[in-house]
């Protein structure tokens, strides 16, 4: 048992070694906890952010003055004004997303009780602006014509008084979701693509050959593998989550940041076998690559780290549990963001290390087959 340990040690210190010595994959682990983690905390905001808007003034009135006044940034840049003719070009060369209509004499209609109408033309293509921004302007405009025909807001008490809150994310910060769910996302990926890269390094290189004539059996070279590469990625969400999104983001963490790293342990268990058994099916670095692609994306999509698993089809969520990255999701949201403790999250610990105990049991038998091949 000694010997087996220490056989383990020593093979994850030479994965250690090989690492630190390729600048490409040092580069990547950076890019991927600092870089990454950062823009997709910032980036791509979900909130309306300085939209183009075109207003059509037919009317030249003090309400269509009202209208238009009551755009302008951060949620929209300021209204340009154009001619009728102008509208059906600029949204066909994507100048605007927005175009109000205000047709002539729409002051008199409202005054008058009369049917009065305003068109409101909507790039479609651009979903997230269109959806968010058709429901800014709607209110806008309906509340500068209640306002201009009651001359003042009348603040009448509902029956009921209905009190938002917020919870998890009291101002709605959208940095708090992206920087965390990233996170969750890079461990995945970066486990994978560690441990199988260490694999075919050695068979390109050559070394693989030198392990078969040393006294380890493949039981050995895998733990080492899974111990080694599951180390790093560990310790690099452990620093990025201090320095990146606490530090730089202020992110704040509710939960406990060691229960968090032992369930992405867990997931590290089943993702970095999941790595070796893709090294042994793909014969080449590009091959490998494309594996990832075909494994990570469902894994990422379908997982509920980018959209609620409640809103996918039965049968995907069916399937799914049988991800490991499905119950880390959950566990990782509910600690990070809830701040929820082990009486939570103790199912979704003990299915990370069902699962992972399942992939490294198939990927092994895999390995050891290959092993045999190649001897």
């Amino acid at each position: 048992m000694n010997q087996t340990l220490e056989n383990i040690f020593r093979l994850g210190i030479k994965e250690l070694w090989s690492l630190w010595r390729d600048p490409v994959m040092l580069v990547l682990i950076v890019f991927t906890f600092t870089v990454s983690i950062y823009t997709a905390a910032t980036a791509m905001p979900e909130t309306l952010q300085n939209a183009p808007l075109a207003i059509v003034d037919e009317d030249q009135s003090p309400l269509s003055g009202r209208i238009v006044s009551a755009f302008y940034p951060p949620s929209f840049s300021p209204p340009v004004m154009i001619a009728n003719n102008q509208v059906d070009p600029g949204l066909d060369a994507g100048i605007y997303t927005f175009v109000l209509v205000i047709p002539p004499r729409f002051q008199q209609d409202v005054l008058a009780g009369r049917g009065a109408q305003v068109q409101l033309n909507t790039d479609a293509t651009r979903m997230t602006q269109a959806f968010l921004g058709s429901g800014y302007i709607q209110q806008i405009v309906m509340g500068e014509i209640t306002e201009f025909v009651n001359r003042q807001r009348r603040d009448s008490t509902p029956v009921v008084d209905l009190a938002v809150r917020a919870r998890f994310n009291p101002t709605l910060d959208k940095s708090w979701f992206g920087s965390l769910s990233q996170i969750i996302n890079q461990i995945t990926m970066l486990s994978i693509i560690l441990t199988g890269a260490a694999l075919i390094r050695e068979r390109e290189h050559g070394t693989i050959e030198h392990l078969l004539v040393m006294p380890v059996t493949p039981l050995e070279i895998m733990l080492a593998k899974v111990w080694s590469m599951g180390l790093v990625v560990l310790v690099a969400s452990a620093l990025s989550l201090k320095f990146v999104v606490q530090g730089l983001l202020h992110v704040p963490i509710a939960g406990s940041l060691p229960l968090f790293l032992s369930g992405a342990a867990l997931l590290l268990f089943a993702t970095t076998s999941m790595g070796i058994f893709m090294a042994t099916v793909a014969r080449s670095m590009p091959q490998f690559g494309m594996l990832v692609v075909l494994v990570l994306l469902p894994l990422q999509m379908l997982s509920g780290g980018s959209t609620p698993r409640e809103s996918m089809p039965t049968v995907v969520q069916n399937v799914m549990l049988a991800a490991p990255t499905t119950h880390f999701v959950e566990l990782g949201q509910a600690i990070l963001f809830r701040g929820a403790g082990i009486d939570v999250v103790w199912k979704q610990l003990l299915w990370l290390l069902v699962i992972g105990a399942a992939f490294f049991l198939f990927s092994l038998r895999r390995w050891r087959k290959t092993i045999t091949q190649l001897a």
